[in-house]
């Protein structure tokens, strides 16, 4: 159980990585409540995206294994998490979906529901 712990937690500072160097600002890591968690938030401009890392052997196995109900549950907690940041409340918002294969780098999957 510990390895795949460290795979999501490697994943997702790898997604950082990538996020840094396109210019996004993280707000969140982790960010947990209530209703679920939610791996990343990042900002660029006027838009805030609540980001969902996974990693899988191939990156549509990836957005495949995301489901309705955890869907539902990193809304829940977007509505949250802005709720608690109301700076943000005026922003554009966004789910995205980070998928990390083997190779290449990780893919940002925009408005991935």
């Amino acid at each position: 159980m510990r390895q795949p712990h460290q795979t999501g937690k490697l994943a997702e500072w790898i997604c950082i990585l990538r996020l840094w160097l396109s210019a996004w600002r993280i707000l969140a890591i982790r960010w947990r409540c209530p209703s679920g968690e939610i791996d990343l938030i990042a900002s660029r401009g006027k838009l805030v995206t609540f980001i969902e890392v996974k990693a899988r052997k191939s990156h549509d196995d990836a957005i495949a294994s995301i489901s309705a109900t955890q869907q539902q549950r990193i809304t829940r907690a977007a509505s949250l998490w802005v709720a608690k940041n109301p700076q943000y409340a005026g922003h554009d918002l966004r789910f995205d979906v980070m998928s990390v294969s083997i190779w290449p780098w990780p893919k940002r999957h925009a408005n991935a529901f």
